[in-house]
């Protein structure tokens, strides 16, 4: 019997917009990824749960050093609530709590109930979550049985929005700022119809600065693989693509030398805050805090400093 042989890794630099399929962690859909391009070190910029689709950003190489900034991103959400019942996950993974009758709502009644769950407001996060408390996630202690208080946080939820209603089932779109729970909207949305409700359908369609994201699934990159490393490798942006929000600065030659040894460099005052830092050709360098007219290195790239 042959040996299943074992992946030989490579250094890798690049983001890949994958589109997570349903039934795998956002870890197994990264470690298959990471298999796939043999890349050395690699991250994700925010799990999806399980039952969910869509857009997944993946860090490789020395694009991990900016996963941070891509979690904390906007998001965009299409997602299918099912009014009438409740279950402890707050979506069809889970197991049903409570079941109601369903009242005849029109999409006004809908719109109002709705309303109170944009803008700042407060939210209990699911049970069954990848909130860690004493070290541990929820869902962890949530399958031991234990009796979880889950935690409320303030969360930024810019557009929550009625797209169809068939029966019981409404169709909603979400815009998010970091740490919302989709899963936590739709089962405030149905205790304020009065019924209950749980996700049944989740996808992610964009994350902010990937506002059209050409995704590819795994059976795509699967494919590509079969043609070639090269193949395979032009489906990854450079991590430039992942800054372009952030204002732009470049070094010349003896500013990038000094600011690639994390010496602070002089440069034109406009506005302090974290900016990307890049060469004279556009190439990124890393990150800088800016303080008036004086820039700090913050997270510096392998190639900061010229050979």
């Amino acid at each position: 019997m042959n040996k299943k042989s074992r992946t030989v890794f490579r250094p890798l630099d690049g983001l890949l917009l994958l589109d997570k399929p349903a039934g795998l962690s956002s870890n197994q859909a990264l470690q298959q990824v990471r298999h796939l391009f043999r890349a050395e070190k690699a991250g994700h910029t925010g799990s999806l749960d399980p039952l969910a689709t869509g857009l997944l950003p993946i860090c490789f190489g020395e694009a991990t050093k900016i996963a941070g900034l891509l979690l904390g991103s906007r998001k965009a959400y299409e997602t299918t609530a099912v009014l009438g019942a409740t279950t402890d996950t707050d979506d069809a993974d889970g197991v049903v709590l409570l079941e109601r009758p369903v009242p005849v709502l029109d999409p006004g009644v809908i719109h109002d109930a709705m309303a109170p769950l944009q803008g700042r407001i407060s939210q209990r996060a699911p049970i069954y979550s990848a909130l860690k408390q004493g070290g541990e996630p929820l869902y962890a202690k949530a399958r031991r049985g234990e009796s979880i208080e889950a935690p409320i946080r303030e969360v930024e939820v810019h557009r929550f929005e009625l797209v169809d209603h068939h029966g019981q089932a409404l169709r909603l779109r979400v815009e998010c700022g970091s740490g919302t729970y989709v899963r936590s909207l739709v089962r405030d949305l149905g205790e304020r119809l009065g019924c209950g409700a749980h996700v049944t359908v989740l996808r992610r369609t964009w994350v902010d600065p990937f506002r059209e994201p050409r995704m590819f699934t795994l059976e795509q990159l699967r494919d590509i693989a079969a043609e070639g490393e090269v193949a395979l490798d032009a489906c990854l942006l450079p991590i430039e693509q992942g800054l372009v929000d952030f204002p732009k600065v470049e070094l010349d030659p003896e500013h990038q030398v000094r600011f690639g040894h994390g010496q602070p460099v002089a440069c034109e005052p406009a506005g302090d805050g974290v900016v990307a830092v890049a060469n004279a050709q556009g190439k990124c360098l890393g990150l800088g805090q800016r303080h008036g007219a004086l820039l700090a290195p913050q997270r510096l790239f392998r190639w900061a400093v010229p050979a």
